[in-house]
């Protein structure tokens, strides 16, 4: 028995008339009477009365399975709809890994766009530093990644999405304070929070080198992981801090942000994934965060 066996056997019970029913199939009569009579030997039953040559009417059985049938029909019609919408990436899971320097302004932006057009696919979302997310990209652990460049793993397909200069958070009582600008110079004997070096060695030596470039190096008092922990530290004047940009987003009551004078280093943000583990929901994400980096940098500003 075969789905065209089921179609064809629709199409005589609901016309009720072997040549309407094939007129709507769009095949000749004869054909449909030999498909319905190998479907009733198979069946071992009749399904139709014949009233006439051409007009028939549905037996007892036959109303049994034309009830039947129809569940049948609609399954496979949702199976096929089920497995064109995965196909075309529109449902399953993406697990996403990310910083928590993205989440005050890249990231939530690109979630929303995604989710407008995306809207059955379950996203699972993992705050991981940069090398934590190297390594779980490995494992398989997540599948997409926002994180700051350079990577050890050359392996791994990377893409920048976000380039931004650093500003300085300081302590509102901080004499820094009350600057419009700060200069690199005027930090040399400041006590510094830094993100810790094995976590992110890329925004960390970026820092380094900045301050190394002025003649100084900077004297770490206190590591955190989140940026969140950091500005917190900052507020309680432990210490100042190198943050992206972006991070202006997180209001603290008793820190402010001070842009840097000069030539300031930009921390990069790229997505990161495995080029032998493309499913269609992630290459359908990751045209999503190429659209909205592109759009973001024709913005004016």
């Amino acid at each position: 028995m075969e789905l065209r066996h089921l179609r064809y056997f629709v199409a005589v019970a609901e016309e009720l008339h072997f040549n309407r029913a094939a007129e709507r199939l769009h095949i000749a009569q004869p054909p449909l009477s030999q498909q319905i009579k190998q479907l009733e030997a198979e069946l071992g039953v009749e399904l139709f009365y014949r009233r006439t040559k051409r007009q028939v009417q549905l037996t007892e059985a036959g109303q049994v399975f034309l009830q039947a049938t129809y569940r049948i029909l609609t399954q496979v019609e949702q199976a096929i709809s089920d497995t064109q919408r995965a196909g075309r990436g529109e449902t399953g899971t993406l697990i996403i890994g990310f910083t928590s320097t993205v989440v005050y302004d890249i990231l939530p932006a690109i979630l929303s766009q995604y989710r407008q057009q995306f809207p059955n696919v379950n996203l699972v979302l993992q705050e991981l530093t940069t090398t934590q997310q190297e390594e779980s990209l490995q494992n398989h652990q997540i599948e997409v990644g926002f994180c700051h460049p350079p990577l050890k793993e050359n392996s791994l397909e990377l893409e920048q999405i976000l380039r931004e200069p650093l500003v300085v958070a300081v302590a509102e009582t901080h004499p820094l304070a009350c600057e419009t600008t700060i200069s690199i110079d005027s930090l040399a004997n400041e006590s510094f929070i830094l993100f810790p070096r094995h976590l992110g060695p890329g925004f960390y030596d970026q820092i380094v080198s900045f301050c190394q470039q002025a003649n100084f190096s900077p004297k770490v008092v206190q590591e955190a992981v989140q940026m969140q922990t950091i500005i917190g530290l900052v507020s309680a004047n432990i210490g100042v801090a190198f943050v992206p940009a972006s991070l202006q987003n997180l209001r603290r009551s008793g820190v402010t942000y001070k842009p840097l004078q000069g030539e300031t280093p930009h921390v990069e943000v790229a997505i990161a994934w495995r080029s032998d583990n493309i499913t269609p929901v992630l290459r359908e994400f990751l045209l999503v965060v190429k659209r909205y980096s592109k759009e973001r940098v024709r913005q004016p500003g």
